[in-house]
């Protein structure tokens, strides 16, 4: 019996080599498969615009395709073209390809799906309203998925925070201020991502279509920061000042109407991420906030895949 993980990245390297400690046989597809562990049998392959080739005795496929690049061209050769060639090399009534039916197929998906910016809360039964852009694309691929195989589960992560992934802690160390208001944020440790994939697909019960890969714990980021700078021995954060107008300034001519802030600075949100339903699988989480998880972190605990 095979698990095949498409797109064998830092968390589908980590998914790999716990199915492997498991006893599963592991195949890992990437763009240079050279890199991957031992444990993970390696296929090199530009799923942009090659076919696999699937072992015969796959039972369990995890696709977690990324992006090289946060473009549009990017996100539709990894999501669309990537994901529809891993399907086609699946397909029973293709004389091309094995004809392969894996027992369960789980794609790795986005909470950037939801474009909630007002702090409500967020589960599996709200809509999903991406903006035009890379969001919709990663949506777009979802319903291929469901629309090939409406068995297959999709896992929306919020923001993946583990080993390797310091670009907050090194902010605080930079001086990071606190924000005005300060909006909510979500977040899952890499580990836990991995080890709930993992979960979903071997449980007795059959998965749901649809989950949210969330930790227990969304808060303001001032909170994070505040929490971070502490633990580093550094000065409490400060509020960013508001700038105020002198009486030596002139003011804007009001028929200029002010830039909208990019999309990039506002991905993420002001939503509340829920996981009960993860939650009711029995799955338990390792780092159940960011507080265990960044502490994690700051010892030095575990290893980004390269």
């Amino acid at each position: 019996m095979t698990v095949l993980i498409a797109g064998c990245g830092d968390l589908g390297t980590e998914v790999g080599l716990r199915f492997a400690s498991l006893g599963h046989t592991v195949v890992g597809l990437r763009r240079d498969a050279s890199v991957l562990p031992p444990e993970i049998t390696g296929q090199t392959v530009d799923l942009s615009s090659e076919k696999p080739v699937i072992p015969l005795d796959t039972e369990f496929v995890v696709i977690a395709i990324s992006a090289g690049r946060p473009t549009i061209d990017a996100y539709r050769a990894a999501y669309l073209d990537g994901l529809r060639n891993l399907l086609d090399a699946l397909a029973t009534d293709d004389e091309n390809s094995a004809g392969v039916t894996p027992r369960r197929v789980l794609l790795v998906s986005s909470t950037a799906v939801y474009d909630v910016n007002d702090g409500s809360r967020v589960d599996e039964q709200t809509p999903a309203n991406p903006q035009p852009g890379t969001d919709s694309i990663v949506l777009e691929a979802e319903r291929m998925l469901h629309q090939r195989l409406p068995a297959a589960t999709v896992l929306r992560l919020a923001g993946i925070y583990g080993p390797g992934r310091e670009r907050l802690i090194k902010q605080v160390r930079d001086g990071a201020q606190l924000s005005t208001p300060s909006r909510h944020t979500n977040r899952i440790h890499r580990d836990d991502a991995a080890a709930a994939i993992v979960h979903l697909l071997l449980r007795s019960a059959p998965p749901a279509p649809l989950y949210l890969g969330v930790d227990n714990a969304p808060v303001p980021a001032n909170e994070v920061l505040t929490f971070l700078a502490a633990e580093l021995g550094l000065p409490e954060p400060t509020l960013k000042a508001t700038p105020a107008q002198t009486p030596a300034q002139k003011p804007a001519p009001k028929a200029t109407p002010s830039k909208p802030e990019s999309r990039e600075s506002q991905r993420g949100g002001d939503k509340l991420l829920s996981n009960q339903l993860l939650l009711q699988t029995g799955f338990t989480f390792s780092y159940p906030s960011y507080r265990e998880g960044y502490r994690a972190l700051l010892a030095g605990v575990g290893t980004r895949h390269p």
